[in-house]
């Protein structure tokens, strides 16, 4: 590994800062390697070989590497990983991920394995750019997408694209959903907006958002190329057609790397609750001054919450957010969790056990 020049991957995000944690996990006979494209048991990665092809305008080395088998220790590879591979291309070894963004998988099974399905969408990401468009404004859809940001450990920016068609957007709007993260209006098409959010990327960045949402087009702007295809949306529901299939990581030419991942329909979070709480930290820090600890925030004396409803300080709907996207993540937690679910099916006797009881009093009144 003396011979290896490391700073070919200098392009693909390797620092020092990474050389350092990374080396000292390798042995004699294998080099790093970042994993820029996954294409079922084959990956594209960029790796220092010397029998690599070197991308002349980069100085970085692009090479085939193949994937371990599905039921080996290294499983479920993603973009952005760093990974060790040997002299052959293989890759041996999965390097720890410092950030990873993390869904539910979309699934019709209810058997123990869909209980433990997750899909990491990218690792390694230091940005997440939660795209929107600012024409078609989802709040909860937003929410959703920062929980998941937070929850990987990277900065999400919440990025409203196609300014040009939306001048009124309601940025305002999305800010007061969104605290902690820094929201602009941009439009790739004019520039409007767009030295602003260079100036913000850091690291690896990830864009995140539905099909139509202007993520590809927004990319080929970061990037100064046309390296992605992009598609209109239908004028009828305003939703766009999968036009990036696969996720991929490109080097920016302003430093850094991006990773453009395809529309997601559904974003099922996966134990996500710092994430929330991040996300929702308005709706927790009033919960705090309520006067009661469990309290429902629902008729009880002296909640904060509902006070802060009826004084319009806090939105009804953004309450009604946090308690569905709340049950949701509870729910999946425990259905990955033998001791959470056991609590839950107990919890749920009990109320039926309870209202058999009341069924039953009421029925010896008569």
């Amino acid at each position: 590994m003396s011979l290896v020049d490391f700073d070919l991957l200098a392009p693909y995000g390797w620092t020092p800062a990474i050389a350092a944690e990374y080396l000292p996990l390798l042995g004699d006979s294998l080099i790093p390697a970042r994993v820029l494209r996954m294409d079922r048991s084959e990956c594209d990665v960029a790796a220092p070989l010397p029998t690599a092809e070197y991308d002349s305008r980069l100085r970085a080395a692009i090479v085939r590497a193949q994937c371990p088998p599905s039921n080996s220790e290294i499983s479920g590879l993603c973009t952005g990983d760093w990974v060790a591979i040997d002299a052959h291309r293989m890759v041996r070894q999965l390097l720890p991920r410092r950030t990873a963004i993390v869904r539910a998988a979309v699934s019709g099974h209810s058997d123990a394995k869909a209980r433990s399905a997750h899909q990491v969408l990218a690792a390694n990401v230091d940005t997440v750019l939660i795209c929107a468009a600012g024409d078609d404004v989802d709040l909860g859809r937003i929410e959703r997408m920062l929980a998941l940001a937070w929850e990987s450990g990277a900065q999400p920016v919440v990025v409203l694209t196609k300014a040009d068609l939306a001048p009124d957007l309601s940025v305002d709007e999305v800010r007061a959903v969104a605290p902690g993260a820094t929201v602009l209006a941009v439009s790739a098409s004019t520039g409007y907006g767009m030295e602003v959010l260079t100036a913000m990327l850091d690291g690896t960045v990830a864009l995140l958002g539905a099909s139509g949402a202007g993520k590809s087009t927004l990319a080929n702007a970061l990037l100064a190329t046309d390296v992605f295809a992009t598609n209109e949306v239908r004028a009828g529901d305003k939703r766009g057609r999968h036009t990036t299939v696969h996720r991929e990581l490109r080097p920016l030419p302003t430093g850094g790397t991006l990773i453009d991942t395809p529309g997601l329909r559904s974003v099922g979070l996966w134990d996500a609750a710092e994430g929330l709480g991040r996300t929702f930290s308005d709706v927790e820090s009033l919960a705090a001054e309520c006067r009661f600890a469990d309290c429902a925030h629902s008729t009880e004396p002296g909640c904060a919450v509902r006070a802060a409803i009826e004084s319009g300080e806090l939105p009804q709907r953004r309450l009604d957010s946090y308690r569905k996207l709340s049950r949701e993540n509870e729910w999946m937690a425990a259905r990955t969790d033998n001791r959470l679910r056991a609590e839950r099916d107990k919890a749920w006797r009990n109320i039926s056990k309870a209202q058999r009881q009341m069924y039953k009093e009421r029925g010896r009144r008569r």
